[in-house]
């Protein structure tokens, strides 16, 4: 067994419109795979009170390393858009082999909208 750790999961609701939040999920087994973990996150984040029903309701559907405990982060606000082949969780990995840790901090999104976004990237903001 690889272990239990804790771990960031950033929701991400609108990249245009830097709409996010995160969460923090405890007691993660790094043997369970990408969908496994999924499952779990899409059925915490339905039952939260603390997050508004926007989020709750969202169709998240993949995942992407953001940061790892003692590393650089990215200069962007939401998530950076570069490595997607090594950094998006394919679905039958395990955690572990997929590459997060202890203190790993996620993206939750729609990878129909990322995909999107990464075409045409642009922020939206309103004053």
């Amino acid at each position: 067994m690889a272990g239990e750790v804790v771990v960031t999961v950033r929701l991400v609701r609108s990249f245009e419109h830097r709409n996010f939040r995160p969460i923090v999920i405890r007691a993660v087994d790094l043997d369970q795979t990408v969908d496994e973990f999924i499952s779990r996150v899409k059925t915490d984040v339905a039952t939260r009170d603390s997050l508004p029903p926007p989020f709750r309701n969202f169709g998240y559907d993949t995942m992407k390393i953001i940061h790892q405990a003692h590393g650089f982060k990215t200069n962007e606000l939401v998530m950076s858009l570069e490595d997607d082949d090594t950094l998006i969780l394919p679905p039958a990995s395990t955690l572990a082999a997929a590459g997060v840790a202890n203190e790993t901090e996620m993206a939750f999104f729609s990878g129909k909208d990322y995909g999107l976004y990464k075409a045409n990237p642009h922020a939206v903001w309103h004053c």
